[in-house]
């Protein structure tokens, strides 16, 4: 698939040849992709399915101001040029302000580790749905419903640009996802499980344990009491650590945010205090193998390491070339795209808190009553605040964990609760299950992780 997409190296460059001096940048990213994807709902196939793909984006900036355009016929790309040109000519007022970066030319594959899902058959990616899905219905006659969702995408990417860029870079991506629905007269109870990985096929194979454990959770949480809604001392494990991160902290460290919105820049001021001096916090594509891994970004800049936070303080945010060139800052390679339908735009990768000092086994000593929250089963994030729900819990009484609860929810304000991180303990966990929804780009991978946490004065919602 490379070398055919390789194959249109000079028409592309040409191009651009030819409209360079009509705006003040103007990039082609030309992508082709396959893959695969099967839903399983009960016992019915809702989907399966294989697909290729062929198209690309022009992007123009001029004046500051943007065009762009989508194309899947190579044959109307002049005539998506001349339009993306058009479009920024009549909005550009400004200045194009875009951090400057150097040309690039590479040819990059992210390695796999083992077998790659393109030369796996689609009867076997369904025979692995197949065996999941019996697990899930096999568990117990209290399982009404389940769900087993399979998605593979192989992406080739080039990128030409008018500064001198040019860029091939491929990857593969794969996605399982698990749901059981419990139901017992009126109480219903539901338990996920999500993985992935850019690594191999194999990856997704051997998870009997982990899919049998969420319809393992929907049942047993049918005769669980409903956790005392109040505030308690929270200990977190590191699933849900990651989801915090990610989407309490980490969107807030897009730069777009901020530099469209004054309040968050002032609130985001670099130097500003967060936590205490153990607290760092990172995102960055540049550590291998996550699924927010690769070698440069849709604009063509270098993957990095990017601490947010360290010892306590703000020191750092995402940025593409624009956000970086009207905030004065430097470009991260955190400008992304979910396809080439979309535009990029500024997304997290990998995002984490590094590990801490503190024995795991510490964390709940001298609680005298709090909830030890572990997975998650979603969330919603609204500027500073946000609430999430633990997969399971239990309580915490004198030190030790103690009796199982359900329908725990943690709220709370992400600076406080980011403050109130009493203790970070010294395990670390990555999960590869995240899939990051942002400007209708939803399903784009990223990867997420961090050690468990102790927090104090979280909200906990149950029975009042």
């Amino acid at each position: 698939m490379a070398q055919q997409l390789a194959g249109y190296k000079n028409r592309l460059t040409e191009f651009i040849g030819k409209y360079r001096n009509q705006a003040d940048f103007l990039s082609i990213r030309l992508e082709q992709s396959e893959g695969s994807s099967i839903l399983l709902r009960n016992t019915k196939i809702e989907t399966i399915s294989e697909h290729t793909s062929l198209g690309g984006q022009v992007r123009v900036c001029h004046k500051g101001g943007w065009g762009f355009a989508a194309f899947n016929n190579l044959d109307n790309l002049q005539v998506r040029i001349e339009e993306a040109i058009a479009a920024a000519r009549l909005i550009g007022d400004d200045e194009t302000l875009l951090a400057s970066v150097d040309p690039i030319k590479a040819v990059c594959i992210l390695p796999l580790a083992g077998t790659d899902p393109r030369i796996v058959s689609l009867q076997r990616k369904k025979d692995l749905c197949d065996h999941y899905n019996q697990l899930l219905r096999d568990y117990g006659n209290k399982i009404t419903s389940t769900t087993v969702r399979y998605g593979d995408s192989t992406q080739s990417i080039l990128l030409v640009t008018s500064e001198g860029t040019l860029i091939e870079q491929s990857w593969a991506d794969m996605e399982m996802r698990f749901a059981a629905v419990a139901r017992d007269g009126e109480t219903v109870q539901t338990g996920r499980e999500t993985t992935g990985s850019r690594k191999a096929f194999e990856d997704l194979e051997n998870l009997d344990k982990q899919v049998v454990g969420a319809a393992q959770r929907a049942t047993n949480s049918l005769t669980l009491p409903t956790v005392k809604g109040g505030t308690y001392t929270v200990v977190i494990d590191p699933i849900l650590t990651g989801l915090f991160v990610h989407e309490a902290f980490g969107h807030l460290s897009e730069a777009d945010m901020a530099y469209e919105n004054p309040d968050i820049l002032e609130t985001m001021s670099m130097g500003r205090k967060f936590g205490g001096e153990d607290l760092q916090i990172f995102d960055g594509a540049a550590p291998e193998g996550h699924r927010g891994s690769y070698i440069y970004d849709d604009e063509g800049v270098p993957a990095t390491t990017t601490q947010l936070i360290k010892d306590g303080e703000l020191v750092g945010r995402l940025h593409s070339r624009e956000t970086a060139g009207k905030l004065n800052e430097t470009p991260t390679g955190n400008a992304r795209c979910l396809n080439y339908h979309y535009p990029p735009i500024v997304r997290m990768t990998n995002t984490w808190i590094e590990r801490g000092e503190t024995p795991v086994a510490d964390l709940p000593t001298d609680i005298k009553e709090g909830v030890y929250a572990r997975n998650w089963l979603g969330g919603m994030t609204n500027g500073e605040m946000f609430t999430f729900s633990a997969g399971e819990a239990w309580m915490i009484r004198d030190g030790k964990i103690a009796e199982p609860v359900k329908d725990v929810t943690l709220s709370g304000n992400v600076f406080k609760t980011l403050k109130n991180i009493e203790a970070i303990a010294d395990d670390f966990y990555w999960d590869e299950s995240g899939g990051c929804g942002k400007g209708g780009q939803s399903g784009l991978p990223v990867g997420c992780g961090g050690p468990s946490l102790r927090i104090r004065d979280v909200v906990v919602g149950g029975d009042a």
